[in-house]
């Protein structure tokens, strides 16, 4: 999901690196990515200089990370109880609840006894009837192994070298999209699928958007992640389409049928070969009869679903054995038609939730998630000004079984 890797021999030596962290927890493959400049030559240790000496070819440079060789392992001591009265549920306007499997900020347990001193997250593990949580302070990647992997990519990112390009890797959340132990997270509570404007879809949609939700280095990345994980010559369902679908040209799809809110919105998109203007959260079910489809793609709308649950089982009941259902998306939303839950989580924690609602749906195998962080935004892009970074880009898959 990286900037392309450098090529040829005698180039210039490029000033960005490629970070890619890859892991495996309760069964699930998960890889992020993240681009970060180059590290200056009087920061890098000698094995580094010698590899980046090397690999302007594009050979990448991969280890193997035990636990506790890159982060403290596993530590049961970390394992804390702590009674719910501590639990600082006020932030703002806002009143937080303790849920399951959520991670937290620090200081929404300041003063708790047992709590180790300095923490800045935690993850509540789990939660008795009488409210005793179970908190846990470990990294969440902690006694898992990993594959950490470089590589030199065409690109200029920006901001300031890591001084540690391993601990680069494993900070600001990877780990946090998994589930704690294989049990699982809290994350549909009562209130989690309010939305702010719960006035009609119909009336809010009415008006066509042929706009760009996401840059278009995104964009470019999430065709990229569509390339690699549907097959060629295809029939594909793109759920809750537009104007355009993001699918890459070289996968020469059969047929692709589009499903969304707007008639004039879909009539735009040339790749779509059948049009339904369908409303999911007034009728989730789905207008095609099963195993219809290779492939389903959700392009940055997943947050929009009121009956996530229900669309995921009808999307596993439209795709044939092995077809995989892939949901893309990013940090940039309608606020008032987003799920209440998608705003209160990390930016990770969202993978988890897209993960648990395949688990909660059943009949999906071969689950996994990928991420991309980092690479520079198009000069000329509107928010060039004000953002220097592109707009992250997160995918959760499965297969249908």
């Amino acid at each position: 999901m990286g900037g392309q890797p450098a090529q040829g021999s005698g180039v210039k030596p490029l000033q960005a690196l490629g970070i890619s962290l890859r892991w495996v927890s309760g069964g699930v493959g998960h890889r992020d990515c993240r681009v970060v400049p180059r590290p200056e030559p009087a920061s890098q240790s000698p094995g580094l200089r010698e590899w980046l000496g090397s690999a302007a070819g594009g050979c990448p440079l991969t280890r193997a990370i035990a636990p506790g060789a890159l982060l403290p392992d596993w530590n049961e001591d970390l394992l804390r109880s702590v009674p719910g009265g501590f639990f600082r549920s006020i932030r703002g306007r806002i009143t937080v609840q303790p849920r399951a499997g959520r991670f937290y900020p620090g200081h929404f347990l300041a003063g708790a006894p047992g709590v180790p001193e300095g923490s800045t997250a935690f993850r509540i593990a789990a939660i008795s009837p009488d409210g005793v949580m179970t908190v846990d302070f470990n990294h969440p990647l902690a006694g898992i192994d990993l594959e950490l992997e470089l590589r030199v990519v065409n690109s200029d990112p920006p901001g300031s070298p890591p001084g540690d390009l391993g601990r680069a890797a494993v900070m600001n959340g990877p780990g946090m999209q998994a589930r704690w132990r294989d049990q699982p997270t809290d994350f549909l509570h009562g209130e989690a699928l309010a939305r702010g404007d719960d006035g009609p879809d119909s009336a809010f949609y009415a008006v066509p958007r042929m706009v760009q939700h996401l840059d278009d280095t995104a964009l470019d990345r999430i065709r990229h992640v569509y390339r690699g994980l549907l097959p060629k010559g295809g029939v594909v369902l793109d759920l809750m389409s537009s104007w355009t679908s993001h699918l890459d040209p070289a996968l020469a799809p059969q047929r692709v049928a589009g499903l969304g809110m707007n008639a004039d919105e879909l009539a735009a998109n040339p790749v779509l070969t059948e049009r339904v203007v369908h409303d999911l959260n007034t009728d989730p079910r789905l207008p095609w009869p099963e195993a219809s489809f290779d492939a389903v793609i959700c392009t940055v709308s997943v947050e929009y679903l009121t009956s996530p649950v229900e669309v995921f089982r009808e999307i596993r009941r439209v795709l044939r054995p092995g077809g995989r259902f892939v949901a893309t998306f990013s940090n940039r939303w309608f606020p008032p038609k987003a799920i209440a839950v998608w705003a209160e989580l990390h930016e990770f924690e969202r993978m988890g939730l897209v993960l648990e609602l395949f688990l909660r749906a059943g009949g999906f195998t071969g689950l996994g998630t990928c991420s991309l962080r980092g690479l520079p935004r198009p000069p000329g892009d509107q928010y060039a000004d004000r953002l220097a970074t592109s707009d992250p880009v997160y995918a959760v898959w499965g297969e249908a079984s």
